[in-house]
């Protein structure tokens, strides 16, 4: 009996990617090089009718997905993906953003694009609930979650949609990018420092964008 396996449309599945983790088209062309307009006239005309292995596999790793997501076949065949899935299963790569959340004063956000990736075990990711595709990596700025998080520290933060529950998140207030311990106050949300010299804010819900859990850290003795 035969295995049928339906692939989805790259460029539908590329949408979809884009709309979830809120980057645009032409950042990501940046990203590879090309010209604003080339993934744009790829979705929406055709052309090129399947991206170029080097522009699949950079896109595939940004968003944390398979390349064959995204057009990749595999040119050995099933024995040759799976043998790709098993090495790529082992190990998976957050993407690095250039912007940091300010543990001080605030940062306003810059681009989304990554630097880099921090690579984890796909095993532990997995033991501890996170999906890889959910997660970012960016840089703690300022002291005023110290000691839990110093100037400086790397953090993952997990964007998985799920309840607000108390813990240190990441998130937007007057369109600055904030780390803070969150808890809520009735309707309210209130802002926490765990360097005691900064004063606590509450602000209405409405006004707090919750951009994501943060729960890893990393950094220098």
């Amino acid at each position: 009996m035969g295995i049928f396996v339906i692939t989805p449309d790259p460029r539908a599945r590329l949408m979809e990617l884009v709309d979830d983790q809120g980057v645009s088209l032409s950042g990501l062309s940046a990203l590879l090089g090309r010209n604003p307009s080339y993934l744009q006239q790829f979705v929406r005309k055709g052309s090129p009718r399947k991206l170029e292995e080097g522009d699949r596999r950079t896109l595939a790793r940004f968003f944390g997905v398979d390349e064959t997501e995204l057009g990749g076949a595999g040119e050995g065949g099933a024995a040759e993906y799976h043998g790709q899935r098993r090495a790529v299963g082992e190990w998976a790569d957050v993407p690095r953003l250039p912007l940091g959340a300010s543990a001080g004063p605030g940062a306003v956000a810059g681009g989304e694009l990554p630097v880099g990736q921090l690579r984890f075990s796909a095993r532990w990711l997995k033991a501890q609930g996170l999906d890889p595709a959910m997660l970012s990596a960016i840089e703690v700025e300022g002291d005023s979650m110290d000691p839990t998080l110093r100037d400086g520290d790397e953090i993952l933060v997990d964007r998985t949609p799920r309840p607000l529950r108390s813990g240190i998140h990441v998130l937007r207030l007057d369109d600055v990018l904030l780390v803070k311990r969150v808890e809520r106050a009735g309707d309210a949300l209130r802002l926490i420092s765990d360097n005691r010299a900064y004063p606590e804010i509450e602000r209405d819900a409405g006004e707090v964008e919750i951009l994501g859990r943060v729960v890893w850290k990393g950094g220098r003795l």
